[in-house]
């Protein structure tokens, strides 16, 4: 793990948490036509997680615990590693309220709602609505920011191309953080804000991760077999965004065949870049 790229695995992980916001401006200045770019945009999203995680991060898993714990070894660890971070994200989806879940996406009446500024929520469950929803987005954004920020630690080229599938991913997240947040709050400003600030939970979760991993690793960094468990998890955490959040998001907000189109764009632009970035 090259500790020279710190910084640029925190900038790209900062950027990736930050796309929240975008999806804040889109909630309430958007009509329903022009989600279909959202539809294309988190399918090409998936395609790229999808795409890394088995092609690139799992390889590595698979190549850290096998000089850590022996070929035979080694990819038994990978695939139990990769299976905990699907049940660990899996796990975090469950424990929260479907109606405060923010990878839940919200009906056409409620961002109509966000750009008629009508709220439809009683009064009476506003704050508790804003509360629990600012704690769903912390909790998820925890394991993608580690995520990203490992990735782009060991391979900035790499981490670039997840940090910006996490943005797409982000930007409808974004969207229904901004529905409860104006209702709670009554302000299109507060709830931008807000729907940005969630999303330094991101390179906050990045930086404890990091700083738990060095505590497990004093003095020459992290062992292979640790960084080779952290990368299946990682791996696992991104297939099941993908799957459940990006896949489902990307058809309901577009049409015809708009999701596997940007789905198989994300994947072809993911295998020529790093064909290119091996060939460079």
């Amino acid at each position: 793990m090259d500790l020279p790229n710190f910084w640029v695995a925190l900038g790209l992980t900062l950027f990736a948490g930050l796309s929240t916001g975008l999806g804040s401006l889109i909630a309430f200045g958007a009509r329903r036509a022009s989600y279909r770019f959202l539809s294309v945009s988190t399918g090409f999203s998936a395609g790229v997680m999808l795409y890394v995680s088995f092609m690139e991060i799992l390889p590595k898993a698979e190549g850290a615990l096998g000089r850590a714990l022996g070929p035979a070894a080694g990819p038994w660890w990978a695939i139990g590693a990769f299976f905990l971070g699907i049940l660990l994200i899996a796990a975090i989806d469950a424990a929260l309220p479907h109606a405060d879940n923010p990878h839940e996406q919200p009906s056409e009446d409620e961002t109509a709602a966000l750009r008629s500024g009508a709220p439809a929520v009683p009064r009476s469950r506003l704050r508790r609505m804003a509360v629990l929803t600012a704690l769903a987005i912390a909790i998820h954004n925890f394991p993608e920011g580690l995520a990203t920020f490992l990735a782009a630690l060991e391979d900035p080229g790499v981490g670039l191309a997840i940090a910006v599938a996490i943005a797409l991913h982000n930007i409808p997240e974004g969207i229904s953080v901004s529905v409860p947040l104006f209702y709670a709050t009554g302000s299109r400003a507060k709830a931008l804000f807000l729907s940005f600030l969630s999303g330094l939970a991101e390179p906050v979760g990045a930086l404890i991760g990091f700083g738990l991993i060095q505590l497990l690793s004093p003095g020459s960094g992290p062992s292979p077999a640790l960084l080779g468990g952290c990368f299946g998890a990682v791996a696992g955490v991104m297939v099941y965004i993908s799957i459940d959040q990006l896949l489902p998001t990307s058809r309901a907000y577009g049409r015809g065949h708009d999701s596997i189109l940007g789905l198989l764009g994300g994947m072809a632009v993911m295998a020529v870049s790093l064909l290119l970035l091996r060939a460079a």
